[in-house]
């Protein structure tokens, strides 16, 4: 699981040193790809299949199922980790983000982000305004007891 802030920088090739505690969760390789915010998305091989499996099951009639298909296939390259635990950030994917030397990876779970660390400065901003994060978070079901108050959802 990817989690955490790591902040690391690319080499004149764009090369990026992977944070040891991803680098075992990446294993057989990654798929970086166009994020939905101003970010990269690396996925390891079976979470972008998996993506990949439920873009493709969407009707290709609709034109929010291609929008999609082409912000994701469009923009994702397979990037695997060298002998010394690096992967080529692609120049598109550099370009797109106007990435220079520093950035931020951020821990998401299944996949973890690559930001320029003025973008990543600006959402974490955003992320502490406890109030806006209120009512941005309400809709969402996060807890974890049932409406009694008794005992794990699900469990």
């Amino acid at each position: 699981m990817f989690l955490g802030q790591y902040q690391h920088n690319l080499d004149d090739k764009g090369r990026l040193t992977i944070p040891a505690a991803f680098r075992d969760v990446l294993g057989e390789g990654a798929t970086i790809s166009q994020g939905f915010d101003r970010n990269l998305m690396v996925m390891t091989a079976g979470y972008f299949k998996s993506v990949y499996d439920r873009v493709s099951a969407m009707s290709i009639t609709d034109p929010m199922t291609r929008l999609l298909r082409r912000l994701l296939l469009s923009n994702a390259y397979k990037v695997e980790l060298d002998k010394a635990g690096r992967i080529l950030v692609p120049p598109n994917s550099r370009q797109f983000l106007e990435l220079k030397a520093e950035v931020m990876l951020i821990g998401q779970g299944e996949y973890f982000e690559i930001w320029k660390p003025v973008d990543w400065e600006i959402q974490k901003q955003a992320l502490q305004d406890t109030e806006a994060n209120a009512q941005r978070f309400a809709l969402l079901d996060l807890s974890l007891f049932n409406g009694n108050g008794a005992g794990l959802v699900g469990k």
